[in-house]
């Protein structure tokens, strides 16, 4: 019966999210023909170039383009993943409708509408510019919206386009929503959401959910964003996640399984990917999420991102009893020096490769953050780092090019070390700096050279298969007693010097091999 009332809301509302998959003409009729009591809103979305918005802090990243046959493989595996538009956007999408308008996704189309909303991600900057340009000579009574992290740090780049950039968190249109169609300036400030409690459950119907899928988190699929807790304390200067606020907010542990338990039954998601920067920070708020997510009707895949000081052997056993498959750390570079001037805080080698060992004794699959691309590196440093990467061996390790981001201190201390400021080209992937030792393409080369070597060699098949196939390796492990294994423990945490992970500013490079590697189709109704 569930699965049934499934499929009725999913082709009860195909038509009101758009796209270039042939629903555009139905979607576009269904906001033309709002009702006079409401506005007709469009949450516009791309992903052009590759881009997933959801990431580094609301900058978005893009995706690993592979150059040779293996690195081709790696991209392949990479480019089946299906992600959520921004969280945000569900938040917009309940919180408008309840005050009585009438919201459509869009995915590159333009159809009528009173309202359109942008979130636009730093990569995609140049071209959603130009989609509002463009809205502005056809559609001059439209209004447009900017929102997220872009238009808070960026608000110059929207010089000469006729809209409204709102500096503060998205979510913060609901309530502000009239005020900022009234607002006479161009840029407006709408702040931060006081109370995370007080936001709506994301309203997914909006959105094609049914092919949303983290293939190196989970085997489980559609996957949906949830979240606990935002923002960071500490001051990593090349961290977007600390440009609006430097404090973690939680969300009450029932509040967040609520929605867990309304999206498990009203969309059918089967695995959580939890957005907080620093899971776990507050211990007490962990333990009593962990608790409730256990109580769930059925069990459920998430996965989260922290420190690894934060998530002892005994918080990772009880998180992986309630369903825990992955957790994502920031790793980035064995030079103590680098990381020392760029504030963030070391830890020691062999409490990295403790950490993954444990996780992986206990089935839990670890992606870690590299960096490499730093003003200073060269060959050595960035073998070095390859070098590590093998010795630590989880089962992703995504290299990403230090990147500066608008709004962090890093961008500032480095301003006269940028080669390119064509915000097209900041998707984690591209060497944007001038480099002391090495040429732009030479660091280009020497990335793709960490992922051939990373992921085509016996050591990782033979440490990782079991995340690879996960059937087989529950079929296996019914005949085959596992062995014991030990591993041991990281050091306690201690809260005032625990620092985000800002590994996770990128969207995870997948592993070699997958099972499952198609997204999920609509069945029939």
């Amino acid at each position: 019966m569930r699965g049934r009332r499934r499929e009725r809301h999913r082709f009860g509302n195909l038509g009101r999210w758009l796209s270039t998959e042939g629903t555009t003409a139905a979607a576009t009729r269904e906001v033309a023909g709002a009702s006079d009591s409401g506005l007709r809103v469009v949450l516009w979305d791309t992903r052009h170039g590759g881009a997933f918005k959801d990431f580094a802090g609301g900058y978005g990243v893009g995706q690993f383009r592979g150059k040779g046959p293996r690195a081709k493989i790696i991209e392949y595996f990479y480019r089946n993943d299906f992600r959520s538009p921004p969280l945000a956007y569900g938040y917009l999408a309940a919180g408008l409708q309840k005050l009585g308008h009438t919201v459509a996704y869009s995915l590159e189309e333009t159809p009528p509408a009173d309202v359109y909303v942008f979130n636009p991600a730093l990569m995609t900057l140049p071209y959603e510019l130009e989609v509002m340009r463009r809205l502005n000579e056809t559609a001059p009574k439209t209004k447009l919206l900017a929102v997220g992290t872009v238009a808070s740090t960026m608000p110059e780049s929207f010089a000469g386009i006729n809209c409204r950039v709102l500096k503060g968190e998205p979510e913060q249109l609901i309530p502000k929503f009239d005020e900022a169609l009234a607002a006479g300036e161009q840029q407006l400030s709408i702040g931060t959401v006081a109370d995370l409690d007080t936001l709506p459950f994301p309203d997914w119907s909006v959105f094609p959910y049914w092919q949303f899928r983290v293939g190196y988190d989970f085997w489980k699929f559609p996957t949906a964003y949830v979240q606990s807790s935002r923002g960071c304390t500490l001051s990593c200067t090349y961290c977007p996640y600390i440009i609006l606020e430097n404090k973690v907010r939680t969300r009450a542990p029932e509040r967040v399984v609520a929605e867990i338990r309304r999206n498990i039954d009203e969309y059918g998601f089967e695995s959580f990917k939890f957005r907080d920067p620093l899971f776990g920070a507050k211990r007490k708020h962990a333990e009593e999420l962990a608790e409730r997510i256990g109580k769930l009707p059925r069990k459920i895949q998430f996965s989260v991102e922290s420190r690894i000081e934060l998530l002892s052997r005994d918080v990772l056993t009880m998180l992986r009893d309630v369903g825990l498959t992955s957790v994502t750390v920031g790793i980035e570079t064995p030079s103590r020096e680098t990381l020392v001037k760029y504030k963030r805080a070391p830890i020691k080698d062999d409490k990295q490769s403790q950490f993954v060992a444990m996780c992986r004794a206990l089935g839990i699959r670890v992606i870690a953050g590299f960096m490499i691309g730093f003003h200073e590196d060269t060959r050595q440093t960035i073998r070095a780092v390859l070098r590590y990467a093998k010795q630590v061996d989880p089962f992703v390790a995504n290299f990403n090019v230090c990147t500066p981001y608008p709004g962090t201190g890093f961008i500032d201390e480095i301003a006269s070390q940028i080669e390119s400021r064509d915000w097209s080209r900041y998707d984690v992937y591209t060497p944007n700096l001038k480099y002391e030792h090495l040429t732009s393409d030479e660091v280009a080369e020497m990335h793709q050279h960490c992922f051939r070597q990373y992921y085509f060699r016996w050591a990782y098949l033979k440490d990782n298969w079991r995340f690879m196939f996960p059937r087989l390796h529950k079929l296996t492990s019914r005949f085959l007693s596992p062995a014991a294994v030990t591993a041991p423990e990281p050091a306690p945490a201690n809260p005032l010097k625990v620092i985000s992970a800002s590994g996770e500013a990128s969207q995870a490079a997948p592993p070699l091999v997958q099972l499952n590697m198609q997204a999920p189709q609509r069945r029939s109704a």
